[in-house]
């Protein structure tokens, strides 16, 4: 038996943030089944977790394809170890992943991540991305991952109803649309679409705040935010850039336990 923890990550109370199924594996499995089981599971990702000497492995699957970088993954993951007692309360996690090493450790209640930075370039944007969004951007940015689109203020990114139909036609993994934030409770704001993926709208996603990180640095010329996903489910996140590095916090709820069979 398998156990498999559903965790809400990002997430402050229960059935809010970004959900995620942890599989704690005692060895290694093939992908096709870590694919089969992210299908069955059939949530936003199911991070696979490896016991290794130095750390874990770690991967993560969507309902439809394996993901390169996932942050509600790896904080589902490290929660999930803390919390079953694979891993000591005061040691971090260390895990080996397709984006390369990535930490965690418990800071004052939060979880804090260290990812690498995805930084943006500015790009002519396809007509198919501002069609897709039903938008008319101030600014239109592209990284090695997903396409960056600043609008005017926090209203449009709330008021967004994109054509996934179209925007999945789009060769990159998602779309994050960015506004300053007005509530004063923030600095930024965004959303997130990636239906290429099988998932129109990510409820809350680390890994484009490792882009958005150093855009608004660019933007407000600090270094330190705290920010918001405007998903239906919403979710808050502290960001730090530190050079070519991103620290990620975030908190987490399990919401269930049970055990995979197969």
């Amino acid at each position: 038996m398998i156990s498999v923890l559903h965790v809400d990550a990002f997430a402050s109370a229960p059935f809010t943030g970004n959900p995620a199924a942890v599989c704690l594996l005692r060895d290694e499995r093939s992908a096709a089944w870590m694919e089969a089981v992210g299908r069955e599971m059939n949530l936003p990702a199911t991070a696979f977790v490896t016991p290794r000497p130095d750390g874990f492995a770690l991967r993560w699957f969507t309902a439809t394809s394996e993901l390169e970088l996932c942050g509600h993954g790896t904080l589902a993951s490290a929660h999930a170890l803390w919390e079953t007692g694979a891993l000591a309360a005061s040691d971090p996690a260390r895990f080996h992943t397709k984006g390369g090493v990535l930490t965690a450790t418990r800071r004052d209640g939060w979880i804090e991540m260290d990812f690498p930075a995805v930084p943006e370039e500015e790009a002519p944007p396809p007509a198919d991305l501002l069609e897709g969004l039903g938008v008319k951007p101030l600014y239109v940015g592209r990284s090695s991952l997903d396409y960056l689109v600043e609008v005017e203020n926090e209203e449009a990114v709330r008021a967004l109803h994109p054509d996934f139909r179209r925007l999945a036609t789009l060769p990159v993994r998602g779309f994050i649309v960015t506004s300053r934030s007005h509530s004063g409770n923030e600095d930024f704001v965004s959303r997130f679409f990636c239906p290429a993926r099988g998932i129109d709208e990510d409820a809350v996603t680390g890994s484009a705040h490792c882009c958005l990180a150093t855009f608004w640095s660019r933007r407000l010329e600090k270094h330190t935010f705290s920010a918001r996903q405007l998903s239906t489910r919403s979710g808050a996140l502290k960001v730090t850039l530190a050079g070519d590095r991103v620290r990620l916090a975030g908190q987490a709820i399990t919401v269930s336990r049970g055990d995979l069979l197969v």
